[in-house]
Parts: structure tokens; C-alpha cells; sequence
């Protein structure tokens, strides 16, 4: 613990953080900053490795944060910082006082392990935040074995995403690709079959098969799937809509996809 509480917006560590804010000093440090008493006990609970947690007075007051506090004074460096340096780290509303600084993963494709049944979800120039978010935390929930970014997707480890993850990206890998005939011809040489969710086929969720080695491939919120990349696509399938509107929520027609994949694995 630190000898006397960090006050100056000047301090090296407080510097850093700030700079982490911006995706292009995440990618360069290879870190992120995860926030909040619940997604730290999550990294403690699995022996997530923390470089150092920043914490406030106040956090002994809110339920919770007085047993995270002792843990991380115990397992980690930890730095005492005043109300207004984390008001000025922070952007959440209303903060509970204790943020971590965390390494990236170095998920690559080639570490990929492929199972008989492995299940990938590939996101397609997925903007918003909340969206990448909620589908990590679903695959996580479900099992999968990865997700896989295209170019154009919105960075996963920005607060917005990692908030709506729930910890979620603390425990499942996830590859960022430059070029879809990397991960395309990655996926086709080893036997895995691509799912495409679309509009422009009469193929709904419910008429395929979802054994073996399968990726589902999520489109763009706007625009769907790339043109190109449909191409490539073993099935298009697509969630009938009964209603008045014309699609659903990105993070949702993903939820339905993983779900039903595992529904169709465990019947068999």
C-alpha cells in the first residue's frame, strides 16, 4: 500500500491510467482498466492477474468493499488516491472507489485449440459498445470457445464494453483480425463450418443442424454481414420476424444463435 494517498492529477500512475483511456495506448501497453468491487472479485476469484488496484476512503462504506479492499491489500499493489483523482479516472455516475489496472490477453488464432464440437462466434464490424458487451457475457455464460473480431469493430476492452461484459472478458478468448481471409481460411482448413446471420435467405435458425465445428457469424448493426464475407458462408439462416419491425438487436439475434446451437447439441 501506498504511504500517503496519491492527490495530484500529476502522479505517474494516475498519468498512465488517464492515458489508457485512449484505444491506441491500450494497444500499445497491452492493458485495460476494470472498475467496480464485481468485476474484481471476479479477477481474484480466478486468479486474473492484477498489476495494481487504485482505491478511495469511501470504498469501506459500500457493501462488499471492505472485504475487496483487505483482499487487494493483501494480493496486490494498491494505491490510496483521493475522491477527485478517481472522479477524474472514472467514468461512471456514481463510482464505488475501486478500479484495477489489468494485462491483455494475447489471444491469437494459431493458440486456438479446436474441439469436435467447438462453437466460435465471429462479429462483423460490430459498433456499439453495448452490444459487444452483452454478446461477450453471453458466449461466456454459454461456453463458447472464442470470439473472433473483424476489422471495423468497436474496441472490446473500452469501459463501455467491459462494463456491459459483467467480467465476461476476463475469461473468454477473444482474436482481433485484420483480414477475414486469415480467420476464413483458418476456419476452412480446419473443418468449421461458417453459420451467417441474414436477412436475404428463406433459411430460418430452425432448419440446420448445428453439430461438429461451427462458427456463427453476427453482421453490423446497420448493415449486416459483409458482402464478401457472406460469400464464404456455409449456411444462412435467419429469426423470423412476426412483428411490425425489421430486425432485431444485434446482442439479442447473437443470445438466440448461441442458445439455440446449445439446445441442439444437448437434445442430441
Amino acid at each position: 500500500m501506498a504511504n500517503e494517498i496519491i492527490t495530484s492529477q500529476q502522479n505517474k500512475l494516475v498519468k498512465h491510467i488517464k492515458g489508457l483511456q485512449l484505444k491506441k495506448n491500450r494497444k500499445k501497453y497491452k492493458q485495460f482498466i476494470i472498475e467496480g468491487i464485481r468485476t474484481i472479485e471476479e479477477c481474484f476469484l480466478h486468479n486474473i492477474p492484477i498489476e495494481f488496484v487504485l482505491y478511495t476512503q469511501e470504498l469501506a462504506e459500500i457493501h462488499g468493499g471492505e472485504n475487496i479492499l483487505e483482499k487487494a491489500l493483501q494480493e496486490c499493489k494498491s494505491y490510496e488516491v483521493s475522491n477527485d483523482v478517481f472522479k477524474s479516472l472514472s467514468d461512471v455516475e456514481n463510482p464505488q472507489g475501486i478500479m484495477a489496472l489489468i494485462g491483455m490477453k494475447d489471444d491469437r488464432l494459431e493458440d486456438i485449440t479446436l474441439k469436435d464440437n467447438t462453437l466460435y462466434i465471429v462479429l462483423d464490424r460490430i459498433q456499439d459498445p453495448g452490444n459487444m458487451g452483452n454478446i461477450i457475457r453471453t458466449a461466456e455464460a454459454a461456453g463458447v470457445d472464442g470470439i473472433i473480431l473483424t476489422r471495423g469493430c468497436v474496441d472490446p476492452y473500452n469501459s463501455k464494453t467491459i462494463r456491459a461484459t459483467m467480467g465476461a472478458i476476463l475469461h473468454i478468448p477473444i482474436i482481433e483480425t485484420q483480414s477475414n481471409d486469415i480467420w476464413v481460411n483458418f476456419m476452412k482448413n480446419n473443418g468449421v463450418k461458417l453459420i451467417a446471420s441474414s436477412l436475404c435467405t428463406d433459411k430460418t435458425y430452425l432448419d440446420i443442424d448445428y453439430d461438429g465445428r461451427i462458427a456463427i457469424v453476427i453482421g453490423n448493426e446497420a448493415n449486416g454481414i459483409d458482402s464478401n464475407l457472406l460469400t464464404y458462408a456455409d449456411s444462412s439462416i435467419k429469426i423470423p420476424i412476426r412483428g411490425k419491425i425489421e430486425s432485431l438487436n444485434a446482442s439479442t439475434a447473437a443470445s438466440i444463435l448461441i442458445y439455440k446451437a446449445i439446445e441442439y447439441r444437448m437434445s442430441k
